[in-house]
């Protein structure tokens, strides 16, 4: 056991040290990270010298795991499972491992499978729901995958993924259901951004414009301030495509691109209105004036930039507006319409962990998975 101490010090210790492992490694099951063919040869030997150290075939298994050499990690794994007299204990780590090295492999079914029996045989520790809880929210099994997150007590995720349930009830156009999914998710977690917005949507698409304000109202009380950007930035999109469809392209040297119906701006400007002053409520309600009131959303992009001077979509905007009312010649025009089409390709949104930058909102970041992590991006520099 000394030998194995001084080539994994860390995963023998019970943890890597630095706060940030994963669900895994606080329940003791990470993998161990040298992917060396040196190590693995010198345990092998030490397998062959001592074939009833199940420790040392655990950590000969996961340096297979790492390597990429999943067939010869999944033997070991089914090797101990069958040995007479195994721990329960050990049985449940040896599962949980063999899962890893089918998740690993892209054996999502067999993964599963193991997850699952490690789960019967040592309980709902960390490690094991939080793969579950993973594995079957990429599966498409979204029950099961709230059900776990609500285990693990994520209740942004529980209800992530209760709102997937519900969209898919509403695409097969039972709505009674959809709804009671919708109101379970904002049981579990009253300021979900996916909650409210696909409520918000079904107003949209039912065309109620009252219940819209008043959910938007309500919504904007109830997620985090920071993020309401994204229930405006979503009912936009969703009333795009349900006007003009998905692949509808607009004039990317105009004002805002597109303009919302009245009946959808008579709605939302009100309650945005009534808001306390608010850098991203201010430069969504220019977006709904644009069309019917040009001068009114001209003032309210300027009270953004009272607020952040630096907030280069009001100005971008501002620019576009300005180039309307301006006599100038062509080849000028050309370059105005030129550094307008480029700022209109940066990407507006940020994932506040990792720094991912995308043009589309998300509730996941699809890079660190982290949740409710996006920002918007109001200066070039973030």
């Amino acid at each position: 056991m000394n030998f194995l101490k001084s080539l994994f010090p860390r995963r023998l210790d019970g943890g890597s040290g630095n706060g940030h492992g994963s669900a895994g490694s606080r329940d003791g099951y990470a993998p161990v990270t040298q992917d060396t063919q040196a190590a693995i040869t010198e345990l092998s030997q030490v397998v062959r010298n001592n074939p009833d150290a199940v420790e040392i075939y655990l950590a000969l298994g996961n340096l297979y795991r790492s390597h990429g050499e999943i067939e010869r990690a999944v033997q070991i794994r089914q090797n101990l499972i069958v040995r007479p007299g195994l721990a329960p204990k050990v049985a449940a780590r040896t599962w949980f491992e063999l899962g890893k090295d089918f998740k690993r492999g892209g054996f999502l079914d067999r993964a599963l499978a193991a997850f699952e029996e490690a789960k019967k045989l040592g309980g709902d520790t960390v490690g094991i729901v939080s793969e579950l809880a993973l594995l079957t929210a990429d599966s498409g099994d979204f029950e099961r995958a709230a059900r776990y997150y609500g285990q693990l007590g994520n209740e942004i995720a529980q209800a992530h993924y209760m709102v997937r349930l519900a969209q898919d009830h509403f695409a097969d156009d039972n709505d009674s259901i959809g709804f009671k999914w919708l109101k379970r998710a904002l049981k579990a977690y009253s300021g979900s951004l996916e909650a409210w917005l696909e409520l918000l949507t079904q107003d949209l698409r039912q065309d109620d414009w009252l219940d819209l304000a008043r959910h938007l109202d309500k919504a904007l009380s109830s997620v985090a301030q920071d993020q309401r950007f994204v229930l405006l930035e979503g009912l936009l999109e969703a009333s795009k495509r349900r006007r003009y469809g998905d692949h509808v392209v607009f004039e990317t040297d105009k004002p805002f691109q597109y303009h919302p119906q009245p009946e959808f701006c008579d709605a939302v400007l009100p309650v945005l209105q009534k808001q306390e002053p608010d850098l991203l409520l201010q430069f969504y309600a220019a977006w709904m004036l644009c069309r019917h009131d040009p001068e009114e959303s001209r003032r309210w992009l300027e009270k953004t930039l009272v607020l952040q001077p630096e907030f280069w979509p009001a100005r971008l905007e501002l620019l576009a507006l300005d180039m309307l009312d301006q006599e100038m010649s062509a080849p000028f025009r050309k370059q105005l319409e030129f550094f307008i089409l480029r700022a209109r390709e940066l990407k507006r949104f940020v994932c506040r962990r990792c720094g991912l930058k995308r043009e589309t909102v998300f509730f996941a970041c699809p890079r660190c998975r982290s949740w409710h992590s996006i920002k918007y991006r109001t200066t070039i520099n973030e």
